[in-house]
């Protein structure tokens, strides 16, 4: 996939539909060969994308000009481009879940990019999302170039830090929480059990997060092994408040590697740490970082204004290894996404947005208060006139009016309209979203 605009020109002879059932391995071996990956199919690779695959939201581009080709394997039309969806809920500011066009598995073979392909998959997956009244569409992009035209923003923002144990000044006689509460290591079997309620709870108060389903908790916890991933078994840490209530999960894996001295070298890789209270948040994070033999611990994606650093005596031991954009939104539907969404301040903002032949172009009057919202299409004259992907970048909370305007990708139309549109839209904590999907 490129940034560039295709330039070859569309060939008739290649097209773009929805998988049949009988095409899935086919299409799976384009889907490895887009990502680089050996195209080789097996039959465990094949069965478990059997069980979540909706061939109806899952696309190809077949190019019946190929006469032969390794990218088909039962004699049918070779595909040459994939692309995936399904249902997702993301929490909006406020906790209120949205229906979501959640978009993945993107793929152009490296022989046939350029022609328009990407855009043909997105533009039959959005009117289906619109035409399914989903409010977003979602990703993570692999590229940060390629997306923005399609009308996606850039809605939340990933940290990782690596820490420096020994210099981050922890009490070497830390040895449990002094609140009440307790860390315990509990196994796959409890997580499963515990962890979908925990994540549920975490879900409803932090904007950007999605909805995890039984199949995320199988694979997280070993419980559905995938053969094309090495599985290690990890550790999972659970905070219990004084009360017995689960309040934080935190997973991670140790390796071993030691000096020609013998001493320890030992690296602590956490590969998810949620958490409902702060208590819960820094008991996890001082149980892994006070782990006998570990010397550095690698964070995860976190949101960037994450509690971690701080709760270091010396915050400087965790040192940023990634910053970077990660959960990329699409509005579809200007109105109940404002809607869905809380205010902390009261005002009114006309918003200007241009989607060109998109389905959220439009004017808006925004009218907003801590008891709620309404946006209504509108003659008045705008305040603000943007691109619907900066106002996926501004729905979530996380980025700043004022600061867009300063880069000329937000039109003030009226003086210090982004002031005001940053005193409703903007939020106290950042968005996060830490899953991969």
């Amino acid at each position: 996939m490129t940034a560039t605009r295709p330039h070859h020109p569309a060939r008739p002879d290649i097209d773009v539909r929805p998988i049949t059932e009988a095409e899935i391995p086919d299409w799976i071996r384009a889907l490895n060969t887009g990502f680089l990956r050996s195209p080789d199919v097996s039959p465990e690779e094949i069965a478990d994308r059997r069980s979540y695959l909706v061939p109806a939201r899952t696309l190809g581009a077949f190019d019946a000009g190929l006469p032969h080709s390794r990218m088909r394997s039962r004699g049918g039309t070779p595909i040459v481009a994939t692309f995936r969806s399904f249902p997702q809920e993301l929490t909006a500011v406020g906790g209120t879940p949205v229906p979501a066009d959640a978009i993945s598995n993107v793929t152009v073979t490296a022989t046939h990019r350029r022609r328009g392909l990407l855009t043909r998959m997105m533009a039959h997956d959005l009117a289906a999302a619109k035409e399914r009244g989903d409010v977003v569409a979602t990703l993570i992009a692999a590229e940060y170039p390629i997306y923005g035209r399609y009308g996606f923003g850039p809605a939340t923002w990933t940290t990782e830090w690596t820490i420096d144990v020994p210099r981050a000044g922890l009490d070497p006689r830390w040895s449990g929480p002094q609140d009440g509460g307790r860390v315990d290591l509990v196994g796959g079997d409890d997580v499963r059990k515990l962890g979908p309620e925990l994540h549920e709870r975490l879900r409803r108060a932090r904007p950007g997060l999605i909805d995890r389903s039984e199949r995320w908790w199988q694979v997280s916890t070993g419980a559905r092994r995938l053969d094309r991933e090495p599985w290690t078994e990890p550790f999972h840490a659970v905070y219990r408040a004084a009360d017995g209530t689960v309040e934080g999960l935190a997973v991670y894996v140790c390796d071993e590697t030691w000096s020609d001295a013998k001493q320890p070298l030992n690296t602590a890789t956490v590969k998810s740490l949620i958490a409902v209270t702060p208590a819960a948040e820094r008991a996890l994070w001082l149980h892994v970082c006070s782990i006998d033999w570990v010397v550095r611990v690698k964070s995860g994606r976190r949101a960037p204004d994450d509690l971690l650093p701080l709760l270091l005596p010396d915050p400087r031991a965790a040192a940023v290894t990634t910053q970077a954009d990660w959960l990329w939104v699409r509005i579809l539907d200007v109105v109940r996404a404002l809607e869905a969404r809380t205010y902390q301040g009261t005002g009114t903002l006309v918003l200007e947005i241009v989607d060109g032949t998109g389905p959220a172009g439009g004017r808006w009057r925004l009218e907003a208060s801590p008891e709620g919202a309404s946006c209504t299409p509108t003659t008045r004259s705008a305040d603000l006139t943007l691109d619907v992907g900066e106002l996926a970048t501004l729905w979530l909370g996380d980025e700043s009016a004022v600061r867009l305007a300063a880069l000329g990708r937000v039109q003030e139309e009226r003086a210090g309209a982004a002031v005001v549109a940053d005193a409703l839209l903007r939020t106290s904590r950042r968005p996060w979203c830490p899953d991969m999907f």
